[in-house]
């Protein structure tokens, strides 16, 4: 059985077959899905929450995403911690640094998220990380913030992965996994495939971040849940086993890593 790490489930792309998504994800053997709050404005963390709830099999994560760090007010600071207590949230995030698009200036961005790892490292979550960026002191800068704020303590996902191989070495050893979407079926993703190839299948989790970056086969259509599947098998011919074996190891470390009840047999 399969678990997609990092979705939108609540992104209004999926409103007219919400229900439908989740059942085709059912069908193809993803058992539990991570849908993430942050990057629909601070109060859309409100609906993953909601999801997470009502839905069996659903997880959330509340957060403020940097495009959005600009928005951040003490209001959204006081419903951030209300959410992160509640019921089915299992992370804060997705949060970091992205200076590709520089939505918000980097000031506020790096300051947002020093204060989200520090409330991590406070509450005890774990914590979604994106990063993107031409400029590569977007991922230095990054861990030099985790490592001041994180003291240590904190556990941290670097999803939808394209950085170096040199980088995510680093990363594991300040307590990062590493996620893999449909990027990495690209047929131009060469590079990033010797990333996945180079790092250890104990530390890696899949993803879709759904309803963006449908792998390769489905280019061009919403992504959705079920085709973590693909990702999946791309990651088993780069390791040299089964598709059966990664969806065991990344099921297994995504449940740690969520820190998530065993699925009932």
């Amino acid at each position: 059985m399969w678990l997609d790490s990092h979705c939108h489930l609540t992104a209004d792309r999926f409103d007219a077959d919400r229900d439908a998504t989740l059942a085709r994800a059912r069908a193809a053997g993803v058992e539990t899905l991570v849908t993430i709050g942050s990057g629909y404005g601070v109060a859309g963390n409100a609906a993953a929450v909601g999801l997470a709830q009502a839905a069996e099999g659903v997880y959330a994560t509340v957060g403020v995403h940097p495009h959005e760090a600009s928005e951040l007010d003490d209001a959204g600071r006081s419903e951030l911690r209300r959410w992160l207590a509640e019921d089915g949230v299992v992370a804060v995030g997705e949060c970091g640094l992205d200076y590709h698009y520089m939505n918000s200036p980097r000031e506020v961005q790096r300051s947002v998220f020093a204060e989200q790892v520090a409330l991590a490292r406070e509450v005890d979550l774990p914590v979604s990380i994106h990063v993107r960026g031409d400029d590569p002191d977007a991922y230095g800068e990054l861990l030099d913030i985790w490592i001041a704020e994180g003291r240590g303590d904190l556990t941290g996902v670097l999803h939808c992965y394209t950085g170096s191989l040199e980088f995510a070495r680093r990363a594991l050893d300040h307590g990062f996994c590493v996620s893999f979407s449909g990027i990495v079926t690209f047929k131009r993703s060469g590079e990033l495939r010797e990333v996945a190839r180079g790092l250890p299948l104990d530390r890696l989790l899949v993803e879709t971040d759904a309803p963006f970056l449908a792998p390769e086969g489905h280019r061009g259509q919403r992504n959705e849940p079920a085709w973590v599947v693909r990702v999946g098998e791309l990651l088993a011919e780069l390791h040299g086993t089964t598709p059966e074996a990664v969806a065991a190891a990344t099921t297994a470390n995504a449940r740690r890593f969520y820190r998530l009840p065993e699925a009932a047999p």
